[in-house]
């Protein structure tokens, strides 16, 4: 009896070069005070440029996927200059990086090339908020990033998609928390 319609196999076993490749990522949470509250800068990818949809993001309306700025370190980078260059690209925002709040790996499969098995680090960095108006990006980061907006730090971790960047953001929180005077801090507006 041949059981392959009734199995469901994992993508990752369904991969054409049976390797995994590594990459590193680098993002920004921003952080800003609006009406006496912290809030975060969260965007919108195109769905076409997420890592992929999940179910999380498929029940909710058109699979509307919110994530946190971020992207691969460019040769030459560090990964506090990529953070600070995916937020930029991503947002239109510059900020004052903070301090690093976690590192989080999980894996995907591309949907694109070879299909091969990604191992993935991004590296998370709080920043405050310096300067910049949120979402003016350029045109061609418009075909990576549908919108940027603003939302509550306190309730960003239910609105984000992806789980590890939930837990990223439920760092912050701690963080802010812990750290009540970074909102008496001098910073530019």
């Amino acid at each position: 009896m041949d059981l392959s319609s009734f199995i469901s196999l994992p993508d990752c076993l369904l991969t054409t070069a049976g390797k995994t490749v590594r990459e590193t990522s680098a993002g920004g949470i921003v952080i800003r005070m609006l009406r006496g509250k912290w809030h975060v800068a969260i965007i919108e990818p195109n769905t076409i440029n997420a890592d992929s949809v999940t179910r999380r993001a498929r029940s909710r309306p058109d699979g509307t996927v919110f994530a946190l700025p971020k992207g691969g370190v460019d040769e030459g980078e560090t990964p506090q200059q990529s953070a600070e260059r995916e937020v930029w690209e991503e947002t239109g925002l510059r900020g004052e990086r903070i301090t690093r709040l976690t590192s989080i790996r999980y894996f995907y499969v591309r949907s694109w090339g070879g299909r091969e098995r990604v191992s993935k680090v991004v590296t998370f960095y709080l920043f405050r908020y310096l300067s910049g108006r949120l979402g003016h990006i350029s045109p061609e980061m418009r075909v990576e990033v549908r919108r940027a907006l603003w939302v509550p730090l306190e309730t960003a971790h239910k609105k984000l998609t992806y789980k590890g960047e939930r837990q990223a953001i439920q760092i912050a929180q701690q963080y802010v928390r812990s750290h009540p005077g970074l909102a008496d801090t001098p910073h530019h507006g």
